[in-house]
């Protein structure tokens, strides 16, 4: 018996109209914004148009780009070590490994806490005088190196801490996907002289190209949107060298008090980012197979 074309309307309609509401009214709201010049506290009606102003601004200003500069290095760094550290996991225990209940618990541990906990926790580890690192070195005989106050080893630190917290999730994702993957089909390619590589590389991984795609994407968004570990950590310091742009927004509205302008870069932030995800879209579109 065929269903009913009303049937998926009446169960995902309620779902897609709170998604949409609560997608388009934050970012109709900050569109508004970006037209005013308004300052927190004061009444919105003080609000002053200013029309494309702050959206003009914004493209002008080098600080933005130095930001969305330090943001697409940051990201590009992190989301490939963590893909190709997850993966790597996951094949590692995929199959059967003695403890591996107890690696897998372990290895998703660090998604599990708080981003301010994460950002605490490095930012005491790479402290000059009493982090971890910095005794290892001691032991070492090398001397102590100044984790957050080089702009070099501060860039550094933020992806650490990042590819810590964030590469047990491409690592779940990988292992569920590579658990789906058809035994005959390896079997098969292992029939046919395949070696460990090949079956591997041309067989197993093409096979769950679609969740790697969606993965990638997953942490190419977050990684744009990353904030509490980098605020705490180094606050985008020394100078603006981990200043990345969500960071860069948030000291634009909180600090120096331009609304306006936050939402004129946030707008630029949401174009970057979704450029972004239709490039990551059209390598492999899980759903380009079903349209034909």
């Amino acid at each position: 018996m065929r269903t009913p074309s009303w049937v998926p309307v009446v169960y995902l309609g309620p779902a897609v109209v709170v998604m949409a509401v609560a997608c388009l009214y934050p970012l109709l709201s900050a569109l508004q914004l970006g037209f005013y010049d308004w300052s927190m506290g004061t009444p919105w009606s003080e609000a002053k148009w200013v029309g494309m102003e702050a959206f003009v601004a914004a493209f002008r200003d080098a600080a933005v780009w130095r930001s969305l500069t330090t943001t697409l290095m940051f990201a590009a760094v992190c989301v490939v070590a963590e893909m190709t550290l997850g993966i790597a996991l996951a094949l590692s225990l995929e199959g059967e490994v003695r403890g591996m209940a107890f690696f897998r618990t372990l290895f998703i541990l660090p998604m599990m806490i708080a981003p301010i906990a994460v950002g605490l926790t490095w930012r005491y580890l790479f402290d000059a005088q009493f982090g971890l690192l910095n005794a290892i070195l001691g032991v070492l005989g090398a001397a102590p190196v100044g984790w957050l106050a080089q702009e070099n080893t501060a860039f550094i630190a933020i992806i650490i801490a990042d590819i810590w917290q964030w590469t047990p999730f491409v690592f779940i994702m990988m292992i569920a996907a590579l658990a789906n993957v058809d035994s005959s089909v390896l079997e098969a390619a292992r029939m046919d002289g395949a070696n460990w590589w090949q079956t591997t590389f041309r067989v197993k991984l093409p096979m769950v190209m679609h969740v790697i795609a969606i993965t990638l994407l997953m942490r190419l968004i977050d990684a744009f949107r990353v904030l509490e570990v980098i605020y705490i950590l180094t606050f985008g310091g020394p100078g603006d060298s981990t200043e990345i742009l969500s960071l860069h927004i948030y000291k634009t509205a909180f600090v120096s008090q331009r609304l306006g302008s936050a939402a004129a870069i946030s707008v630029l932030l949401l174009v970057v980012v979704a450029g972004l995800s239709w490039a990551a879209l059209s390598l492999s579109n899980p759903l380009k197979e079903e349209d034909h």
